[in-house]
């Protein structure tokens, strides 16, 4: 997990250079929160920060203003090769480059945490939770559900706001469907993704979970079992909700790809479109003003079995595998190792 020499000199040449930004008022009059990005190694930062820093920005997003960036960075390329062209355009927009996470815990009111790579998300919200600072995590929340259940449980004990989402659940059609009169009842949803993988997290955990985020914003929680059928072009995940209702996510590889859903009721069938950054953004404004999470840590936190379920039901031959039981055993295994560490 490590930095390149060249960005970090090119921390310690921005940190000379940058002043500290302190709180400031909106052109309303109220107060602005300051925002830190934790992790510039992701296309996310640069979208975020020229949405939430525009000037003026939408109303729906004023308020936040993005002031500070801690690069971190791992050694996969996702990462690697990224970071220091991300950290470098976050300076020239005005954002302060800092070299550790508690410098930028003091400069700010709120966090993003952006990394990339999952692995190093629970080591990166620690501290964050530690400070009290309400916290949003861009996908995936965790590089395992145990990490996910112990960033949540951490959160919960320390009183501080915390949520994770993809984009792609704030699409109106996705996010109406659970009470769209003309479609009735949810009886199930095909979803379906670009899909690659990232070595060392479960397969999904990479891009597949916006297509399984969508799925669950029309589903809902409930899921009591997967199933997963892979090959080299496409994984096809079945999902059985409680009550018989049937949810299916397939991932995309190597040929034509995209984001659909189809969202089958009791009185008809839709198809629904993906949000996207502006909408995210909304939703992670009014969550730092307000403290209140938009997505439900319980959801989050059965997204994620789903997605290790998969793999589980891939390495035994696409076996059913209990969510509820994957739950339980991941809740167990996540408070032994938070009880062995504090």
């Amino acid at each position: 997990m490590l930095r390149t020499a060249s960005l970090c000199l090119l921390i310690i040449g921005l940190g000379a250079s940058m002043p500290v930004i302190l709180r400031a008022d909106d052109a309303s009059g109220g107060r602005t929160l300051r925002a830190g990005m934790i992790g510039l190694d992701t296309s996310h930062v640069i979208a975020f920060a020229k949405i939430f820093n525009a000037d003026p920005p939408a109303a729906d997003v004023a308020g936040i203003r993005i002031v500070a960036g801690y690069p971190g960075g791992t050694d996969i390329p996702a990462s690697r090769d990224r970071v220091e062209g991300f950290t470098r355009q976050l300076s020239e927009m005005g954002l302060e480059i800092v070299e550790t996470i508690p410098e930028l815990l003091e400069r700010v009111d709120v966090v993003l945490l952006e990394s990339v790579d999952g692995r190093i998300h629970l080591e990166e919200a620690r501290p964050v939770i530690a400070a009290g600072k309400p916290l949003f995590i861009d996908k995936p929340a965790a590089g395992s559900l145990v990490e996910a259940i112990m960033i949540y449980e951490l959160a919960e004990r320390a009183g501080v706001p915390c949520f994770s989402s993809s984009s792609i659940r704030f699409g109106h059609d996705l996010l109406a469907a659970r009470q769209n009169d003309k479609l009735g009842p949810v009886a199930g949803c095909d979803a379906y993704g670009p899909c690659t993988y990232q070595e060392g997290q479960p397969d999904l955990f990479f891009y597949g979970i916006h297509g399984v985020e969508g799925l669950f914003t029309v589903m809902g929680t409930g899921c009591q079992s997967v199933t997963r059928t892979h090959t080299e072009d496409t994984d096809l995940v079945v999902g059985v909700w409680d009550g018989g209702r049937i949810g299916t996510y397939r991932g995309l590889r190597n040929n034509a790809t995209g984001f659909g859903f189809t969202i089958f009721g009791k009185k008809s069938i839709a198809q629904a479109e993906r949000g996207e950054y502006q909408q995210l953004c909304r939703e992670i404004a009014q969550f730092f003003k307000t403290g209140t999470p938009p997505v439900p840590a319980a959801e989050t936190l059965e997204i994620f079995a789903f997605m290790e379920a998969a793999d589980h039901s891939r390495n035994q031959g696409g076996i059913a595998v209990s969510i509820p039981e994957l739950l339980k055993q991941s809740r167990s295994e996540a408070l032994r190792r938070l009880g062995s560490s504090e």
